[in-house]
């Protein structure tokens, strides 16, 4: 099975997930601001419902997940079986790894039943009887009895892992999530570190989300802030333009506005990007800085756990990749003479 292709499944699942967690998220961060902390035993109140509104959603993350994966798959029939699987995943607590190990099954299985031979006028019920009940059915059975235990198990490791960490590990957890999100700005890379956080969001730990997010932010706001200290001794009149849409790009945890620096100069942009976003992710994971909601990028700072130092962290990590791009970054003047040099060192080549 191809990587590549592996990746556009999951991706796609994850896409048709996040607008869930974000509903969800962003429903259950209102409640506690407007009913606190103990929002939900506050029966009864608008905030209380609020916060219901938002459990509800957070109920579907991993059916809509595995459906997403299924249908990437196996297309409309793999949507219905891809639910149903999910929310057996939840039930039996088999979380998103379950979800995910369902999904692929149901759908090589959906495509396998769609290729059996059957009779004319059985063919129209394969996608409302037979691939529904069958799929359903089999990888259901499967979980329940086999599969479904030692996926728990495996799940309770990892979140206990990530609830155990303390100090250091927690920096360097937060560190290798923001070096991802600033390597290659949106490419694979930053994609697995996203899917990881995604799923740890899914299974209610709410920190490597805040450390995804700022290190998405850094590396755009670091390059707008060293092309606003540094202007035009160190980059030319298109870069100086382009780095106005970083800001807000920035800002809106858009890191895809850091590659056309990346892809102009990518020996110093892109370590420039990873230390920053590293060191801003390391802080955010070492501060408890905590997010219920994947995306937004400065709009949703505001419901996050301890805000104030989410916003100290993007500024640590927005100078550190300014000031590394202020070092590493040569003169505009410099990179003339150098070209002047080397033209008339190439006049003076001697030709036979």
């Amino acid at each position: 099975m191809n990587v590549h292709i592996i990746k556009k499944h999951l991706l796609t699942g994850v896409s048709y997930m996040i607008p869930v967690v974000v509903a969800g998220g962003i429903c259950m961060a209102i409640a506690k601001i407007f009913g606190g902390a103990y929002v939900g035993v506050a029966k009864g109140t608008i905030p209380y419902f609020i916060n219901q509104v938002g459990a509800a959603a957070m109920i579907f993350v991993v059916p809509v997940l595995t459906a997403g994966i299924t249908y990437s798959i196996a297309e409309r029939p793999g949507i219905i079986p891809g639910i149903i699987l999910g929310y057996i995943c939840t039930d039996i607590k088999a979380g998103f790894l379950g979800g995910i190990l369902a999904a692929f099954l149901l759908g090589y299985l959906i495509n396998a039943l769609k290729k059996l031979n059957l009779p004319r006028a059985l063919k129209g019920l394969m996608p409302i009887l037979f691939i529904p009940v069958i799929s359903s059915l089999l990888i259901g059975l499967a979980f329940y009895l086999f599969l479904g235990t030692p996926i728990a198990i495996l799940q309770d490791v990892i979140l206990n892992w990530m609830k155990s960490l303390q100090g250091g590990s927690k920096f360097i957890l937060g560190g290798i999530i923001g070096a991802m999100m600033g390597f290659d700005l949106g490419g694979p890379i930053n994609k697995t570190a996203c899917l990881f956080c995604n799923a740890m969001l899914a299974e209610k730990v709410y920190g490597p989300t805040a450390a995804k997010i700022i290190g998405g932010m850094v590396p755009p706001l670091g390059i707008a802030l060293s092309v606003l200290v540094s202007g035009k001794r160190k980059y030319n009149k298109g870069e100086v333009e382009s780095a106005k849409a970083c800001i807000p790009l920035g800002l809106c945890f858009i890191t895809e506005g850091a590659l056309p620096f990346a892809a102009s100069d990518p020996l110093r942009v892109i370590p420039a990007s990873c230390i920053g976003s590293a060191v801003a992710s390391g802080l955010v994971m070492l501060w408890n800085v905590t997010s219920t909601v994947p995306h937004g990028g400065l709009f949703v700072v505001p419901i996050m756990g301890h805000p104030i130092y989410f916003l100290l962290a993007l500024l640590i990590g927005t100078i550190i990749t300014a000031t590394i791009l202020y070092i590493l970054k040569p003169s505009i003047k410099e990179n003339i003479e150098e070209t002047e040099d080397e033209s008339e060192l190439n006049s003076l080549d001697i030709k036979f």
